[in-house]
């Protein structure tokens, strides 16, 4: 099957209709599709074929939908990059894909300008502006000269459809393949999970690059019938003015969105009667903002989990019935979830261990690395690196993190490269990062620091150094100063020893 085919036969289901909304232009699903088979049509004419990477870098907005429908039609990859990643990063994954064509805006463009020239084998820009500067692809110009008639590519169920990376324990990212019926199959799973009628309104504030976009885009597809209105930024009066506009019943966010919400002085003015669900992951929700949500809004916030290896979406609370707060909930339908010890036996209820995932949405593998793919891929297990319990209902619980991994306002962010910038501070001889409790990003930047014999330093000046060779997203937020690094006999630095700090 190919992906792509999910929009085609929503169209044979519903006819057209409006299903997407951006800056108060209404647009169907099938002006969407046109405009994505004369995308498809153009970059085959670039000589775009099966198999090729194509890198979609771009915020929210109506051609990032065209450019993941037009990619999968003709049987491409799709390799979106989030905008929060720094240029370091970026460049990586230029090179790592092996990618010809990049899809963008002139937003990114000078990132682009930099990264490439560590990526030679990048040779077709495209960007979404009105105009483009000379030497660059124009987007608006390829579709309108296209033909919008375009013969989706028989691809097979086990041929790679997209190619997300995610932070490594590294700092290097890693490449997670996903198959055409890999996100066939996580669509599916959360349509028969949730159990909603067709024709929903939802507002999309996620970026659509990201795993979670990817999965979401799949979903409102197999679903039908209904629309998004999809917002380019975090806006908190944009979200509330677009549920009371376009009569919203659905929202998924992460945490800080929520906490901010609650923080905004302007909300009692909006009319948010038609909202239904309000969602949330990637980060852990915390017990005081889900029952001042609950008080301030009357909707319980209902709380899932995913992986990027397993399709981003895995468990979730239900949405009718009992919700644990604290709970990733329970495993999706066609979803098997266990929690196992350190030798892979199945623990009972209660008992903490790592939880494991089976079944139909987890990853082909981990581009270029088969070494990495075959430590979380055993016998049809992907060990998730979490630390939880099932309790006797059936919930999961996740206790502590296995990967060192910190999760910042949804976004995750690896120790390593932010501990390599300390390094190299000529004052510091010794660092380490970890994730520290936030009430607003769910986790923050907490670094622990040893100084060289004799030197003296403030930690503001700490920051500030990072601050200049980091994004600000990345920097840390508190500076310990130690006399030494808790270590073991082998000299790895404890981690849960400076956990145990906080």
């Amino acid at each position: 099957m190919n992906i792509a085919e999910l929009s085609e036969n929503e169209i044979e289901r519903f006819g057209e209709h409006v299903s997407l909304i951006f800056e108060d232009h209404e647009i169907t699903n099938v002006q969407i599709q046109r405009a994505a088979s004369r995308l498809g049509n153009a970059l085959k004419e670039l000589g775009v074929g099966r198999g090729d990477r194509v890198i979609i870098q771009m915020p929210n907005c109506p051609e990032v939908v065209q450019a993941f429908h037009a990619v999968y039609a003709i049987g491409a990859v799709v390799v979106p990059i989030n905008f929060l990643v720094g240029d370091e990063e970026i460049a990586y994954i230029y090179r790592d894909t092996g990618a010809e064509t990049i899809i963008s805006s002139m937003a990114f463009f000078p990132t682009i300008e930099a990264c490439r020239r560590d990526a030679p084998a990048i040779k077709n820009i495209i960007l979404i502006d009105d105009e483009v500067p000379p030497g660059v692809l124009s987007y608006r110009t390829l579709v309108e000269r296209s033909l919008d008639e375009l013969e989706i590519e028989r691809t097979g169920d086990d041929e790679i459809a997209a190619l997300i990376y995610t932070a490594g324990t590294t700092g290097v990212p890693k490449g997670v393949m996903h198959t055409h019926f890999s996100l066939y199959s996580n669509a599916k799973m959360q349509m028969e999970t949730f159990n909603f009628s067709p024709g929903l309104t939802g507002i999309g504030v996620l970026p659509l690059c990201h795993s979670y976009g990817i999965a979401s885009m799949n979903y409102w597809a197999l679903l039908g019938g209904g629309k998004v209105v999809l917002l380019n930024s975090f806006d908190i009066d944009k979200i509330f003015a677009s549920i009371e506009a376009y009569g919203g019943n659905i929202i998924a966010a992460v945490p800080t969105m929520y906490v901010y919400m609650l923080l905004s002085p302007e909300l009692r003015k909006y009319d948010i009667s038609s909202m239904k669900h309000w969602t949330s992951g990637s980060a852990p929700l915390t017990r005081d903002t889900w029952d001042s949500f609950r008080e301030m809004f009357g909707h319980e916030i209902t709380e899932g989990w995913g992986l990027t290896e397993a399709g981003a979406n895995n468990t979730i609370n239900p949405f009718e019935g009992r919700k644990k707060i604290g709970s990733i909930g329970l495993p999706m339908k066609g979803t098997r979830m266990k929690v196992v010890d350190f030798e892979g036996g199945e623990l009972p209820s209660g008992e903490e261990g790592e939880i494991v995932i089976s079944g139909p949405v987890l990853m082909k593998g981990y581009w270029n690395k088969p070494e990495e793919t075959s430590e979380v891929l055993r016998d049809g297990w992907l060990y998730t690196g979490d630390i939880g319990y099932r309790d006797e209902d059936g919930y999961f619980f996740i206790t502590e993190r296995k990967k060192d991994i910190i999760i910042k306002g949804g976004e995750n962010i690896a120790p390593r490269e932010i501990e390599e910038v300390l390094f190299s501070h000529p004052k510091i001889s010794e660092a380490a990062v970890i994730g520290m409790e936030d009430p607003i990003y769910g986790e923050d930047i907490k670094a622990f620091v040893v100084l060289m014999p004799g030197e003296r330093a403030e930690a503001g000046e700490i920051r500030s150094y990072c601050a200049e060779r980091l994004k600000t997203f990345k920097s840390p937020k508190e500076i310990e100063f130690l006399d030494a690094l808790p270590k073991s006999l082998v000299g790895k630095v404890l981690k849960k020893e400076l956990r145990n700090r906080r």
